[in-house]
């Protein structure tokens, strides 16, 4: 009889698994108790920090009944890593129930990262009252990349003329201009007195 269970446990799981990766094959699959997940992050899990991005957990029962928000007290919690354990999280998005893909009603929410680098999703949820299931928390590691607005600052090279004002910053452009210009016309007039000279001798 236990193996019997077992057996139709992992079946039910299986086809739950089945039915999450068929739409989303590239998305990360995560089980938790009773419940499984599966993460999306638009556009393509390559958010850009400053910009607009939307996260949507679809979550379904054993043998791939969808779990819908309305029957979840789901929170989401955005962590920036590394973080220490029992810190307080970056951002608290407010979720929504959403259309994505096939499924209805889900979790999501919009979020803007502020700045490039990795951050840890983490939802958590509790059945609300006449739902039935494994309270449950599960996480996803994404990579922010470098956006229009991203506030990480990129490093420049400083010269001293960036620390002038603008009438300065001309005249210490030019200053160079003008000093080879001196020294090209003093040249040119010793090369043309030697040449001078040489004729003289010459003679």
């Amino acid at each position: 009889m236990p193996n019997r269970l077992s057996l139709s446990r992992s079946v039910g799981w299986l086809v739950c698994l089945g039915l999450l990766a068929t739409p989303a094959f590239a998305h990360k699959i995560e089980v938790a108790g009773d419940v499984a997940g599966t993460w999306h992050v638009e556009p393509n899990h390559n958010p850009k920090a400053g910009e607009p991005a939307r996260v949507w957990v679809a979550l379904t029962r054993q043998g791939g009944q969808i779990l819908p928000l309305n029957q979840c007290d789901c929170k989401l919690a955005i962590y920036s890593e590394p973080h220490t354990e029992g810190s307080s999280p970056l951002l608290e998005p407010a979720l929504k129930a959403i259309s994505a893909e096939q499924y209805q009603g889900i979790p999501g929410a919009e979020v803007i990262f502020p700045k490039i680098g990795a951050y840890k999703l983490e939802l958590s949820g509790t059945p609300v009252a006449g739902a039935n299931f494994q309270p449950f928390k599960m996480n996803y590691t994404v990579t922010v990349a470098t956006g229009p607005s991203a506030t990480r600052e990129s490093p420049q090279i400083k010269t001293n003329s960036d620390e002038l004002p603008d009438n300065h910053r001309a005249e210490g452009v030019s200053q160079p201009v003008q000093v080879w210009g001196s020294l090209g016309v003093a040249g040119a007039i010793a090369f043309g007195g030697i040449m001078l000279i040489r004729r003289r001798f010459q003679k």
